[in-house]
């Protein structure tokens, strides 16, 4: 849904019917997962809740969904068919939230949650609940006689954290903090509290934090969280961090994982695990940005946009294409390039990045400076940092 598009009221979300991308009809919305945050921040809408055709209940992440309209929610990619299992932090908007009896701060009225609307962030595949629609009164027999209107998240209380403790409120904390940060605080908690934190954070934001982390705290995590949700959080990490993290695995449970991972992103860590460790090849991501030579800077901006990357680039005119940007008399590296060598490769030219190719030229993939900075600092500079950071929230 594009910025300025209407918000839409998860009542008329209920069992409307959910597409793939071919037309074909996956299931039909039952409920969408939110997660509170501190602050009075609007929660974060993180997905739906979809009854498929065996009847079973699976989670479709907000980030797969590309339209809410006319009565259908569209999804783009594959769809995990993993039975869907609420976790602490999430609350079922249609089964927690509506009907629930909450007071408007700026006159302590009760009034009774009729519906909420969501709506999608401008330029950012985020979701979050928009506003409110409340009756006054207790609701129940009288709530046809009170007022009803539309109010901002802000406007209420009563969905408040405090009443929740434990990993829950330290999970909305932690929404705020970018996922270097999270990694910083769940490093200094005690084993058991970094797991129910684990626990509670949603696959992809694990996954983030996962890739900040010592080697030796993400194979605690990984190896705490259910066998299915691990293949999850794996998919959901970029394939060159979780090669690194299964390499580090006893060589049974690594291929366990790999094979409930989905098939296309388990032959990706597959391939980099093939590769000597420090290596161009054990080194790259396969998932590189690629587009045509007639493509513009502004189209790289754009899925650059699309794929959450940050990558840095030097933009002069925005119509120039990208052909003229490219220094086609570097020589690639090859992915038995030694560590040193492709150090020295990315000094000598004064590059972020690297392309990695096969004896025929065909691209595998790309090695970026901050894989190379990885293996060249200490295997402990993580610790160190960690330990000269400030008090984190949750910590001992």
């Amino acid at each position: 849904m594009a910025a300025g598009t209407p918000r839409v009221f998860v009542s008329h979300l209920s069992g409307v019917p959910v597409f793939d991308p071919n037309g074909d009809q996956v299931g039909r919305v039952r409920d969408l997962v939110a997660m509170l945050r501190v602050g009075g921040k609007p929660p974060r809408l993180l997905g739906m809740v979809v009854e498929v055709v065996s009847r079973r209940r699976i989670f479709l992440p907000m980030t797969r969904v590309t339209g809410v309209e006319s009565g259908q929610v569209i999804t783009t990619g594959v769809v995990n068919m993993r039975r869907f299992e609420q976790r602490p932090t999430e609350r079922l908007v249609l089964g927690e939230f509506l009907d629930r009896r909450v007071r408007l701060v700026e006159t302590d009225e009760e009034v009774t949650v009729l519906d909420v609307a969501i709506q999608q962030l401008p330029a950012r595949r985020d979701w979050e609940i928009d506003k409110l629609f409340v009756r006054k009164g207790r609701g129940g027999a009288l709530r046809r006689k009170g007022e009803a209107l539309t109010v901002e998240w802000s406007a209420v209380t009563g969905f408040s954290l405090e009443q929740h403790g434990g990993a829950e409120s330290l999970v909305a904390t932690f929404d705020r903090l970018r996922p270097t940060d999270v990694a910083n605080a769940m490093h200094h908690l005690t084993p058991k509290r970094r797991a129910e934190v684990a626990a509670a954070l949603d696959d992809d934001r694990l996954a983030d934090v996962l890739e900040e982390l010592p080697g030796d705290d993400q194979v605690e995590i990984i190896g705490k969280l259910k066998e299915d949700r691990a293949a999850d959080v794996l998919e959901a990490m970029a394939p060159d961090d979780a090669a690194d993290l299964l390499s580090w695995l006893p060589e049974a449970d690594k291929e366990r994982l790999l094979t409930l991972m989905r098939p296309d992103d388990a032959a990706d860590v597959r391939r980099l695990l093939s590769y000597e460790e420090r290596t161009a090849g054990g080194l790259m991501t396969t998932e590189p940005i690629i587009l045509r030579p007639d493509a513009t800077v502004a189209d790289a901006l754009a899925r650059v946009r699309q794929q959450d990357l940050s990558p840095a680039l030097d933009v002069y005119k925005r119509q120039t294409l990208v052909s003229a940007l490219v220094d086609s008399n570097l020589v690639p590296l090859a992915p038995d390039t030694p560590l040193p060598a492709v150090t020295s490769y990315l000094a000598a030219y004064n590059l972020v990045s690297a392309p990695v190719v096969d004896e025929s030229g065909s691209l595998l993939g790309a090695v970026t400076v901050d894989d190379v900075l990885d293996h060249l600092l200490p295997e402990d500079w993580r610790e160190n940092d960690f330990e000269d950071g400030e008090e984190v929230p949750g910590g001992r």
